[in-house]
C-alpha cells in the first residue's frame, strides 16, 4: 500500500478515540447515577431574586435601631408605669434596650430646675425621639428643642399648656398622649356609691395647670349632681398631711385628680382618710390601688404603650409629628379596691361589682 494521507490519518485517529470513549462509558455504566449526583453537587447554588429580597429584609430587621432620650418629672407609680409600658411595647416590636435600643433615662426628681438642665443636655444629643413624661418635663424640652420629634405622655391637655397648636394638628415638633380622665363619670360614680352625699372634698397641687383644669371640670360635675365642693391646694408634698387633715372632718368623700404631687403622696392621703373613715375616689388606677375606694380610671401602662406606638411610626415610617393628632386614653375601666372597702366597712352595690375589676399597679 502507498503512504496514508494526513487527512486519512486524522480520521482513523478520531474513530479510535471515539471507540475507546464508548468502551469506557459502557464499563462504568453502573456508576452513572452516582457520577451525575456528584457532578450536580459541584454546581454552585444561585439565589433567586425572591431569596435575595428576603435576605435583604432580614438584614434590615437586624439592623434597625433607635436612640431615645427620656425625661420623667418625678417618681410615682403612674409615671413609672407610663415609662414601663413605653419600653416594653418597643421591646415587643423588636427594639430591645441594650441591643438595638439606646435609652437615656433622666429623672428630674420633681424639680423644675432639673428639667431645664436635662432639656439642655438633650438638645445636642441627636436622639431619634425624645419622650417627656408629665407636664413640667414636657414644657422644659419643648421650650429649648425644636429640631427633634418630642412625644409627651401623662399630660392632661397639650393644647391648653401651649405644647401644640391644637390637639388635632399639633403643628410643631411635639405630640403625644393625654391623660385626661372621664371627670364627669368619676364624679357620677361617687353619687352611685354614696347616693346621699352632699359634701365633696378635692385636693390638688397649685403648681400644676392640668390639675386646675381637672378641678374645674369636677366642680361643674359636682354642681350638676347636687354636691357642694371644698377644694384645697398644696404647694409642695410636705403640706399634704396638714392640708388633708384640714378638710377631712367637713367632707363625706375626697376626689383626687391625676396630679403628680398628690399621686406621689397617695399613701399619706390614704392614711389620713382611713383614720377618719372617709373614702377616696382618685382619677388614676394606680392611686386607687394605693388607697382609693373606686374609680373609672385610666391606666398609665396602656398610655405608655400608646405613646410607644406613636414613636414607632416616627422611627420606622418617618411620620411627621406636626401632623400626628394627640391621642387620648383608650377604654377607661371601672376599678375597685376591695381591701380598702373592708377597712372602711363599705359594701359595693351589686351593679358596681358586676362591672368592676380590682385596681392594680401593672
Amino acid at each position: 500500500m502507498g503512504k496514508m494521507s494526513k487527512k486519512l490519518k486524522r480520521l482513523i485517529t478520531g474513530v479510535i478515540a471515539i471507540t475507546m470513549l464508548l468502551a469506557a462509558t459502557t464499563a462504568c455504566g453502573g456508576n452513572d447515577k452516582e457520577n451525575a449526583e456528584e457532578e450536580t453537587s459541584k454546581i454552585p447554588e444561585v439565589s433567586t431574586e425572591a431569596d435575595q429580597e428576603t435576605d435583604d429584609q432580614s438584614d434590615v430587621a437586624e439592623e434597625k435601631s433607635a436612640r431615645i432620650g427620656v425625661i420623667q418629672f418625678m417618681e410615682h407609680p403612674s409615671l413609672d408605669q407610663a415609662y414601663k409600658g413605653f419600653v416594653e411595647y418597643l421591646g415587643q416590636n423588636g427594639y430591645v434596650e441594650g441591643e438595638n435600643l439606646e435609652i437615656d433615662f433622666q429623672n428630674a426628681q420633681g424639680e423644675q430646675a432639673n428639667c431645664q438642665t436635662i432639656a439642655g443636655q438633650f438638645s445636642t444629643a441627636g436622639y431619634d425621639v425624645i419622650l417627656a413624661i408629665a407636664t413640667p418635663a414636657a414644657q422644659a424640652v419643648a421650650n429649648v428643642i425644636t429640631d427633634t420629634p418630642i412625644l409627651v405622655t401623662a399630660v392632661t391637655d397639650l393644647e391648653s399648656t401651649q405644647l401644640v397648636d391644637s390637639n388635632e394638628v399639633p403643628g410643631g415638633n411635639v405630640s403625644g398622649t393625654s391623660d385626661m380622665t372621664p371627670i364627669y363619670d368619676q364624679i357620677e360614680l361617687i353619687r352611685i356609691l354614696f347616693p346621699d352625699i352632699k359634701e365633696l372634698g378635692i385636693i390638688y397641687s397649685s403648681g400644676e395647670p392640668n390639675s386646675e383644669l381637672q378641678v374645674e371640670g369636677a366642680k361643674e360635675a359636682a354642681d350638676q349632681l347636687g354636691m357642694n365642693v371644698t377644694d384645697v391646694t398644696i404647694s409642695s408634698t410636705n403640706e399634704i398631711q396638714q392640708v388633708t387633715e384640714s378638710i377631712i372632718a367637713n367632707v363625706e368623700a375626697i376626689y383626687l385628680p391625676s396630679d403628680n404631687a398628690i399621686a406621689s403622696s397617695m399613701p399619706t392621703v390614704a392614711k389620713v382618710a382611713l383614720d377618719h373613715n372617709v373614702p377616696i375616689i382618685p382619677a388614676v388606677e394606680a392611686m386607687c390601688a394605693e388607697g382609693g375606694l373606686a374609680s373609672i380610671a385610666i391606666n398609665y401602662y396602656n398610655l405608655g404603650e400608646q405613646t410607644a406606638d406613636m414613636a414607632l411610626r416616627i422611627i420606622e415610617d418617618g411620620a411627621d409629628v406636626a401632623t400626628m393628632p394627640v391621642e387620648f386614653t383608650e377604654n377607661p375601666e371601672l376599678v375597685i379596691n376591695q381591701e380598702y372597702a373592708e377597712m372602711i366597712d363599705y359594701t359595693f352595690p351589686e351593679e358596681v361589682l358586676a362591672k368592676a375589676r380590682d385596681a392594680q399597679v401593672e
